[in-house]
């Protein structure tokens, strides 16, 4: 598997976006603002969109997206979510108010685009890559994703706050090569970070102490302007794991 990020901001401006990333050519996980950069042929191969959660930032560019290249493709653009995502999905976005139905366009037995359901701990496995929904705590219905090639896995928390289960997952997986995670508050906003289920440094670094696997860790969702000032804080409560913050364009390959 190759993953490159698109965009792992908290927001927008000077050239940050947010969360997106291309796994090999053809799947998006999540798609922020960072989608916009791709070209139109690389638009073209995305067949799949696996969503964390329902908030914009994380999906702003899926109808973009399938507008774009839905009447080019042959099949439709598959968008994968936990069922109370793609609820939103359809109730607030493709509902001809907001955007067209494109699960209806041009009808409903060849659409655009095609929603399917997720769940917690149930793979998806598409030409030998498995793509396992993990357990996330956020304020609306959220998941993580654990990414596995069959020789070494990476997962991505999404936006996500304290939780045993995640851990207890993560701490199985024998393969396990890199781990991002979010911190998109520093600890000035601690406050802000509990109510909005995120993490803050103080936060994540109690967190850490949950994990039992030595792996890669990189922080993503940093705001900018405090990314740096975050970054510290999380440096000075876990030097010893050596956490990366996460660039826009960075490939891993696993």
């Amino acid at each position: 598997m190759k993953l490159k990020v698109l965009g792992c901001n908290g927001g927008i401006g000077g050239g940050a976006h947010t969360t997106a990333m291309l796994l090999d050519e053809d799947i998006l996980i999540d798609a922020g603002t960072g989608v916009g950069n791709l070209s139109l042929e690389e638009l073209l191969k995305i067949d799949h969109v696996f969503v964390t959660h329902a908030h914009l930032d994380h999906i702003a560019f899926i109808p973009f997206l399938v507008d774009t290249v839905g009447c080019q493709r042959e099949q439709p653009l598959i968008v994968h979510a936990l069922p109370e995502t793609l609820s939103s999905l359809q109730q607030h976005i493709f509902n001809w108010h907001i955007w067209p139905d494109f699960t209806k366009i041009p009808n409903t037995t060849r659409p655009y685009m095609r929603l399917e359901s997720l769940s917690v701990g149930t793979a998806i496995v598409l030409n030998g890559r498995r793509i396992t929904p993990l357990p996330s705590n956020h304020t609306v219905p959220s998941v993580g994703f654990w990414l596995d090639s069959g020789q070494a896995s990476l997962a991505f928390t999404g936006d996500t706050t304290t939780h045993d289960p995640f851990w207890e997952v993560i701490n199985q997986i024998d393969n396990l090569r890199y781990l991002i995670i979010e911190s998109a508050f520093s600890n000035a906003k601690q406050d802000i970070a509990i109510r909005s289920k995120h993490f803050c440094p103080a936060l994540l670094i109690e967190e850490f102490k949950k994990l039992q696997r030595d792996v890669d860790i990189y922080i993503t969702h940093l705001r900018q302007e405090e990314a740096e000032q975050t970054m510290r804080e999380i440096m000075a409560g876990v030097s010893d794991l050596h956490p990366q913050r996460l660039l826009y364009q960075q490939i891993f390959e696993f």
